[in-house]
């Protein structure tokens, strides 16, 4: 049931197909979810988080392909979750998912993806799909769930054909909150759960939800701050009525520059205005497109939680050239050719050579193409969030 060729024989027992756009079929055993849904397949190297990943906004409109083999064996539960909007739309998995062995564990990860509309996908040869995407790269698919095992292969071809990608997508309006809210969630504690943000505090951020994952604002407030979040197009005047001390650019899915056609008028009006920034993934883009760069779509993309990146440039002292351990989840990147004089580079990828960090000359603005709230290293690039509220007093 690890067929990646393109015969369309279905297998017995196949209740679950992964349709590729250039009609490639891929069969397996379906869970989660009943029905179909359209996206792009990308693969992620993470062991752990993949309650996480699924709940992303950064992974809207995705089918994630786990390099990892054994997903769903640790469950999931209630504070795992980076988002209540829409994340990833299904999954691909070797193995079939295991009754949970953690003691966290609340619900196995079938029924959880049943619950959240989500597809999942087992069964697959992983290892050769992940070798397909990064020779091809990452192609336009239909992953569909039929209990039956009934499927109408011709028309999901067709479906993955008619689907136009991510490439010139806004999906930020999509998954944004749709209302202003203050932020009240602190960092988590085994034992413990999540505490509570202190609303005196100072210094202020106003984050722009692009599609954020909450725990980018537990980080802030973990470093000092008092969070408001406002949705993806709130006007640079609203958010210069809530005074804030610095304003965060937060991470999310699609094209960054199809989302820049709104947010680049308000970053750059922010720059003018010499009001602090950090961006983090799509908020990092949308920085360096207001400053004059520009975003190509990736090959293949970088995901998962064990990606180098190194320090470059001025300013690290002693650190410079130390590599960091970091998290990553894009498709875009900012074309390092393309960054004007205004620009610095201060990070990296030591896969790729691609651009994973800028700083604004003369500005407290600075951006980073990976995810420091997740944790890897552990702890590698929790130094972010300190450097921006710390800079705001």
């Amino acid at each position: 049931m690890a067929d990646t060729a393109s015969s369309r024989a279905q297998p017995t027992g196949a209740t679950g197909v992964l349709v590729l756009a250039d009609g490639s079929v891929i069969w397996g055993r379906g869970f989660g979810a009943a029905g179909e849904s359209v996206g792009e397949v990308c693969f992620n190297t993470a062991m752990t988080g993949y309650q996480e990943v699924m709940t992303d906004p950064s992974y809207a409109a995705q089918i994630v392909t786990f390099t990892f083999p054994h997903i769903g064996n640790v469950g999931t539960n209630g504070e795992d979750i980076e988002s209540q909007v829409e994340g990833a739309v299904g999954c691909v998995v070797r193995e079939d998912v295991t009754e949970p062995s953690n003691f966290r564990s609340a619900e196995r990860f079938t029924e959880w993806m049943t619950a959240n509309g989500k597809i999942g996908l087992a069964g697959v040869d992983t290892r050769a799909l992940t070798r397909r995407i990064r020779l091809s790269g990452a192609p336009n698919a239909v992953i569909a769930h039929s209990p039956s095992g009934t499927f109408d292969i011709p028309a999901l071809i067709k479906r993955a054909q008619d689907w136009a990608g991510l490439e010139g997508m806004d999906l930020a309006s999509r998954v944004s909150r749709e209302a202003q809210e203050n932020w009240e969630g602190g960092y988590w504690r085994l034992g413990h759960g999540y505490g509570r943000a202190a609303f005196d505090a100072t210094p202020h951020v106003v984050a722009i939800d692009y599609g954020a994952k909450d725990n980018i604002f537990r980080n802030l407030v973990r470093a000092g701050a008092k969070v408001t979040v406002v949705p993806a197009q709130t006007s640079l005047e609203d958010i210069l009525a809530l005074s804030p001390d610095g304003v965060f650019l937060s991470n999310g899915p699609g094209d960054p520059a199809a989302t820049g056609e709104f947010a680049v008028p308000v970053i750059k009006a922010l720059l003018e205005r010499d009001m602090p920034l950090f961006g983090i993934c799509l908020g990092h883009q949308m920085l360096a497109l207001a400053a004059g760069a520009k975003t190509v779509k990736m090959h293949q993309g970088h995901r998962g939680a064990n990606h180098p990146v190194q320090r470059v440039g001025e300013g690290w002292g002693e650190t410079l050239e130390l590599v960091e351990i970091t998290s990553m989840n894009h498709g875009f990147a900012v074309d390092a050719n393309s960054l004007p004089d205004t620009l610095e580079q201060t990070h990296v990828s030591l896969f790729d050579g691609s651009n994973c960090g800028i700083a604004v000359k003369g500005k407290r603005a600075f951006g980073v193409q990976y995810h420091p709230e997740a944790s890897p290293g552990p702890q590698d690039s929790f130094y972010l969030f300190e450097k921006f509220v710390g800079g705001l007093g």
